[in-house]
């Protein structure tokens, strides 16, 4: 009873919408990235800046959890949420990254199909968070975590079909090799995206 008289904080909402939109613009780069490799050192960039805002957010997030004694849900829902939240945009870092430091010039079509799947993804997730607020739609934000777990299926039948291709008819070792590990990192984005909606279910049905 006397936990529930106590004033909640609940700016962690403000910090995870926040953090949402960091992904939503990271993902938008990510696929411009992928639309047109030349402008790679520009949305290489632009990621960089996003992904240090978002660390920003996060950083902050754990100073309030640390200074707040009642949380409007489990402390460790909080910090597990941010933190996979967080792990999103570190892949997508790493993607453009590893583009960089493999030179590459040209990618597939596979991989500007994962990249779509990427930043659908990324939206459904930016939704899904904007309502915990209140958790009055749970129907809604379960229906939204069961399309990030379909696209991540979806993003996992692109890679491998991209992989069977690649390995069957590539004739370069040294491109099949970059092609691999950009694969893999983009269909890890999904990955998280689905670590995140796993993370929020939870939430809602504690909190329901």
């Amino acid at each position: 009873m006397f936990g529930r008289l106590m004033p909640r904080e609940g700016r962690f909402f403000d910090f995870f919408n926040e953090h949402a939109e960091q992904i939503v613009l990271g993902a938008e780069q990510l696929k411009a990235l992928m639309g047109n490799v030349r402008e790679l050192d520009e949305r290489k960039r632009n990621i960089e800046n996003i992904e240090h805002r978002a660390d920003k957010i996060t950083a902050a997030t754990m100073d309030l959890l640390h200074h707040t004694f009642i949380t409007p849900i489990d402390r460790d829902d909080i910090h597990r949420l941010i933190g996979r939240m967080d792990d999103i945009l570190d892949l997508m870092e790493d993607v453009s990254q590893c583009m960089f430091l493999y030179d590459i010039h040209d990618v597939t079509d596979a991989a500007r199909e994962l990249a779509e799947l990427c930043l659908t993804s990324a939206e459904k997730v930016k939704l899904a968070v904007f309502q915990l607020r209140d958790l009055k739609n749970t129907k809604q934000i379960l229906e939204l975590c069961s399309e990030i777990d379909r696209l991540e299926g979806d993003s996992d039948r692109v890679m491998r079909s991209a992989m069977a291709k690649l390995f069957r008819d590539g004739t370069d070792a040294l491109q099949v090799l970059k092609m691999k590990e950009i694969y893999q990192l983009l269909e890890s984005v999904t990955d998280r995206c689905q670590d995140v909606a796993n993370t929020i279910e939870g939430i809602v049905i504690e909190n329901s």
